[in-house]
């Protein structure tokens, strides 16, 4: 088994990396709440002309997806790496996929990317802002190519390591 952990070391790091980031924001959250809540309201009133009635809520919600999203993603892709580690597939296609899973804990960046800008800047434009959008297409990209790789190999036999006979 030390063999198969070696060679899937990088993702499974990246996706324990963002579990711990969930439980991180879910032990802030439950140690000082408010402290999210005077952020985002002295935000806002510093830029009142970017912001709505709905703007305390939603960026709130933002940290709350944040937290939600990293938590599920990673464990979803911790047991995806664990299907990588015992598949068929090639070493440097296990690899592969391992990190690009492991890149899914990125998408919950785009989340806290938001509920960090939106304040200042609105929440359209932290929603559209380049940080967020590259956060969030590398976290789903990374957990569609990866899943991709593993069920070409479990369902259609794909990128098998070559067994000598």
């Amino acid at each position: 088994m030390e063999k198969e952990l070696k060679t899937v070391k990088v993702g499974l790091a990246l996706v324990l990396a963002g579990l711990m980031f969930g439980v991180a924001m879910g032990i802030f959250f439950g140690v000082n709440e408010e402290a999210y809540q005077i952020y985002i309201a002295q935000e806002i009133a510093a830029n009142p002309d970017v912001h709505d009635a709905k703007s305390p809520d939603k960026i709130w919600r933002y940290a709350q997806r944040a937290h939600f999203h990293s938590t599920g993603i990673a464990a979803f892709a911790q047991g995806l790496i664990i299907l990588v580690m015992f598949s068929t597939l090639k070493t440097r296609y296990k690899q592969a996929s391992a990190i690009l899973l492991g890149l899914s804990s990125f998408y919950q960046l785009s989340w806290l990317n938001m509920f960090l800008l939106a304040p200042s800047i609105g929440r359209g434009a932290a929603h559209t802002h380049i940080l967020t959008e590259i956060f969030a297409s590398t976290g789903v990209g990374g957990l569609l190519l990866g899943a991709f790789v593993l069920c070409a190999n479990i369902f259609l036999g794909l990128f098998k390591e070559e067994t000598k006979a």
